[in-house]
């Protein structure tokens, strides 16, 4: 009749915790495919098609030579490999399921194991694509070079980190707001499409506009892979541990703002979605 609850030690809690992580971020990677290989044939689609586009913009506006002196599609890639990174991870960490959910009356499941889990799957998808493009492009097109691998997949890992940051205080919001929540998390998307830097490299840029894209965390990243990828380049208008005090603090920001939705979510709301 009566059951005795005996509490495990943080280590076995910790390896539960883990269990239960890998299990929803599997969930997760084949919400939208039967298999692992659908979600990856369609962010490898998506990464291809956004290259694709630049490589056409850039060739029918004729800005070409602007940039840097090295692989012109590695260069378009090392913008929309960290954009995608970026965009991909806030998006699905900002729909994940929240403490309103049906889902959350499952224990131990929680809001934070959801948004880990949306982050992880993110993250794999996206690596996983980007390193099967360029092994494709390195073995069909043209041998690529990188000068520092560690430091450009440290700025990939930034970019996924300060996605997973922002994407929490999109889904503090969502109960409150969720057509707010939306509404903003495609605006951040959007203003990444230009003020991310992808299409430019901060040592060209001329003083007056340097302002307007320097307040973007992942102008920095990008700019800073750029250098790690390149030989021929050295940032001098990007600081990568901006980006990562920045991201650190909105991740802090995040956490507050989703142990007080936590706290304060009803069921009620989501019978009314």
């Amino acid at each position: 009749m009566f059951d005795t609850r005996r509490s495990a030690s943080p280590l076995a809690s910790a390896f539960r915790m883990a269990e239960l992580v890998y299990h929803s971020t599997v969930h997760h990677v084949r919400r939208g495919h039967r298999n692992a290989l659908g979600g990856l044939l369609m962010a490898m689609a998506q990464t291809v098609i956004f290259v694709a586009a630049f490589y056409l913009m850039f060739a029918l506006i004729g800005i070409r030579g602007s940039a840097i002196r090295g692989d012109y599609l590695l260069y378009l890639m090392s913008g929309v490999f960290l954009f995608m990174f970026h965009t991909r991870t806030l998006s699905a960490v900002a729909r994940a399921e929240g403490p309103a959910s049906s889902m959350m009356q499952h224990a131990p499941l929680n809001p934070y194991v959801t948004m880990t889990a949306a982050a992880l799957g993110a993250l794999y998808l996206q690596f996983l694509s980007l390193v099967v493009l360029l092994f494709l492009y390195h073995v069909i097109w043209v041998p690529i070079e990188i000068e520092d691998p560690f430091g450009a997949i440290g700025m990939i890992l930034l970019a996924w980190f300060s996605g997973f940051a922002i994407g929490i205080v999109f889904h503090a919001l969502r109960p409150w707001a969720p057509d707010l929540s939306q509404l903003l998390t495609n605006i951040w998307s959007r203003l990444n499409m230009v003020f991310s830097g992808k299409m430019f490299v901060a040592n060209t840029m001329p003083a007056h506009l340097l302002v307007y894209f320097s307040w973007n965390p992942l102008f920095h990243m990008i700019d800073q892979a750029r250098g790690f990828i390149f030989v021929n380049y050295e940032p001098h208008f990007s600081d990568w541990r901006y980006a990562l005090w920045v991201s650190i603090a909105v991740f802090v920001v995040g956490l507050m703002a989703e142990n007080f939705t936590r706290k304060h979510a009803s069921a009620s709301w989501a019978a009314g979605k």
